[in-house]
């Protein structure tokens, strides 16, 4: 006998347990969000001489996360709870094929931009890495702050703020939607020195476009990611560091990292393509955590 999906019946050893539906709260979410590190980071270009530059950059970087998860914790919503400790703690949702795969194909982005430079008169050094990154906030180590901001804003993002929009939308209209807002909360720290942002809006304002036009067809291949790898926020964590990585460490030039973005828009396209049914189907609208905590159910009674 099934249950209706409003009073979703989920099978565990105990017998029985019935978790009522859970309606996500999109603009909520992305309202406090937007409120909290924007006025972090306001705080900290106000105070960007100061020792409390470094900390207010990093209350800003973790309100998405944060906000995430006081918005699960306080749901009284047992589904959405279990959830995010599946997304975070349950590895067994990764598919390593499907990280190998977007790293791949975002390497290929990279190495066909680098060509296309030297091809049109670019250095063919852009093939090699850099001996350093080219940003630090406060002092602190680059390589630190992309791993945290890989981490903590994927906690955020995939931990309620992807979900919020999925599920009333398909996974297409979710990237498009998702990838302008992503692209657009970066937006103060182009004044803030210090940041890879900055160093953007000093090089000109092509720069400052590229950086945010290039986040929609990223974001097209982190939903990718995410939903290939059954919503594991870990996998996201990975494909995120690794992009982050690819930026800093690989020594292509400004230019050329403008004619990635066409690539990645190329790539993206391509993905969408092949992963047409991934991208358009609608099954889930409505009903993201159940078809979800049936599919994690299921795989736990085959072990």
């Amino acid at each position: 006998m099934k249950v209706p999906w409003l009073l979703s019946g989920i099978l565990s050893r105990e017998g029985v347990e019935f978790m009522e539906h859970y309606i996500y709260k999109p603009k909520r979410f992305y309202i406090i969000v937007f409120a909290l590190t924007w006025g972090f980071w306001i705080l900290a270009l106000v105070f960007k001489n100061t020792a409390a530059l470094f900390p207010f950059m990093l209350l800003g970087l973790v309100s998405p996360a944060a906000t995430a998860i006081v918005t699960v914790l306080t749901s009284g919503n047992k589904m959405l709870k279990d959830d995010l400790k599946r997304k975070l703690i349950r590895f067994y949702r990764i598919r390593p094929l499907y990280i190998l795969i977007p790293v791949l194909v975002y390497l290929a982005a990279v190495l066909l931009s680098i060509s296309t430079s030297v091809l049109f008169g670019g250095s063919p050094e852009q093939f090699s890495f850099t001996d350093g990154f080219s940003f630090s906030i406060g002092g602190t180590s680059a390589l630190l702050t992309m791993l945290l901001a890989s981490i903590i804003e994927e906690v955020g993002w995939r931990g309620y703020g992807e979900d919020a929009v999925g599920n009333y939308h398909s996974w297409f209209k979710e990237s498009l939607i998702f990838g302008c807002v992503w692209a657009c909360w970066h937006i103060p720290l182009f004044w803030i020195p210090g940041t890879y942002h900055y160093n953007l809006r000093e090089m000109g304002l092509l720069y400052m476009l590229n950086f945010l036009i290039s986040a929609i067809p990223v974001d097209f291949l982190q939903t990718w990611v995410y939903v290939k790898n059954r919503r594991s926020m870990l996998a996201t964590v990975i494909f995120h560091l690794f992009l982050n990585i690819m930026q800093e460490k690989i020594a292509m030039t400004p230019e050329t990292k403008c004619i990635e973005t066409i690539f990645i828009f190329i790539a993206a396209a391509i993905v969408v393509a092949i992963n047409k049914k991934m991208f358009f189907e609608t099954d889930h609208v409505g009903r993201l955590l159940e078809m979800q905590l049936e599919e994690d159910e299921a795989n736990e009674r085959k072990k």
